[in-house]
């Protein structure tokens, strides 16, 4: 069932939404070549913390982190460790939840690690272009399926693949609400968008084929090929006019 927000239950998400976009611009300004995942991690957990956010990650079916830190081929839920270290020409994925008053905002950022090839830097600008074509057919009255279909089609016709078994997805006092946001998909299919409806738009981009693998640890997914791979995610309000982005921070690109 779709759950339609109230102005304070919006008002609670913003403000989880606000900390997300403060703990990206802090980590925009601090990733760089030596440091950890796990550093990475502490860098979130404590942004959070510190402007009265819970990072809803951690605990979260039993996941060890504040954050899920994925670096080149690993696609998702990277746990972050002091073993990972970055290196100069990595991209790295990180994908963080804030609850606020128990309301949450979701998002997510793939960095460049100082200079990069232009392999990794066209993945990562596709990823998040396709985020942004997305948001073109956010209008009340369309479909699931106009944003799923939006996303395969701009991510394949730039030679990529988008993730088959992993999806964006509604958000508000719980992590995962309904309704599920495939990138991949037919429009005009799937829930009607309403005013009120919260939800991620997340496109996970593979440069290579399709297929993925989970490592032992249960979480871990890594593109099979071992190609790179790409994640960009925001948290919108569906509105009367549009949308609302509530994970960016002011003055981000």
């Amino acid at each position: 069932m779709v759950i339609l927000k109230s102005p304070r239950e919006l008002a609670l998400m913003k403000e989880a939404g606000r900390v997300v976009g403060l703990v990206f611009k802090t980590l925009e300004e601090k990733i760089k070549p030596g440091m950890s995942t796990l550093d990475i991690d502490a860098i979130v957990e404590k942004t959070m913390l510190d402007n009265d956010c819970i990072p809803a990650e951690k605990g979260y079916y039993g996941y060890p982190a504040s954050a899920c830190v994925s670096v080149n081929d690993t696609l998702i839920h990277g746990i972050p460790s002091s073993k990972e270290i970055l290196k100069e020409g990595d991209i790295v994925s990180v994908d963080i939840v804030a609850s606020y008053k128990g309301y949450m905002a979701d998002a997510c950022r793939t960095y460049k690690v100082g200079t990069v090839s232009q392999r990794a830097e066209r993945l990562v600008n596709i990823t998040k272009e396709a985020f942004f074509k997305a948001l073109e057919v956010v209008k009340v009255g369309n479909t699931i399926g106009d944003i799923s279909s939006t996303v395969q089609t701009f991510i394949e016709k730039n030679g990529y693949n988008v993730a088959r078994d992993y999806t964006g997805h509604g958000i508000g006092s719980h992590m995962h609400e309904d309704p599920s946001i495939p990138n991949f998909g037919k429009a005009g299919t799937g829930t009607r968008l309403q005013a009120g409806m919260t939800i991620c738009i997340e496109p996970m981009v593979l440069e290579g084929r399709k297929d993925t693998r989970v490592l032992k640890d249960g979480w871990t997914v890594k593109a099979k090929d071992g190609k790179l791979t790409a994640h960009y995610e925001n948290t919108i309000i569906v509105t009367e006019s549009g949308y609302e982005i509530i994970t960016m921070y002011e003055g981000e690109e």
